[in-house]
């Protein structure tokens, strides 16, 4: 079982930064990839950014350029810098894991979520 713990996150007007930070705790499961999705009131989750274990990252195209995904493999931790921030921006944001749990299974662990509003 893997557990993540987030932190980070609030209010701030458009135009200004956050982090987020998420740790996993310690797991017999190889932690591979990690990253953040974000859930608007009335939408659908959506990808934010995701990292490798190997230091490959992807962005959505609406983040691109804005934010910045990082990861210390050493403490299972993920970072979500988030600068110029819009109104769009504002979504809870839940942290994402993939553990792996056989050479051929991987199981997805999620955050209980972080909530960032962003007003114009």
């Amino acid at each position: 079982q893997v557990q993540l713990v987030e932190s980070g996150g609030g209010w701030v007007q458009a135009g200004g930064s956050q982090r987020l930070s998420c740790a996993a705790s310690r797991s017999s499961f190889r932690i591979e990839g990690m990253g953040w999705y974000r859930q608007a009131p009335g939408k659908q989750r959506e990808l934010v950014a995701v990292v490798t274990s190997g230091g490959s990252s992807n962005y959505a195209d609406s983040v691109k350029g804005r934010f910045t995904i990082s990861r210390d493999n050493a403490e299972n931790t993920v970072y979500l810098q988030l600068n110029s921030l819009k109104p769009e921006d504002t979504a809870v944001y839940y942290c994402y894991a993939a553990a792996r749990i056989t050479l051929d299974t991987t199981r997805d662990y999620w955050g209980q979520g972080t909530q960032v509003t962003v007003s114009a």
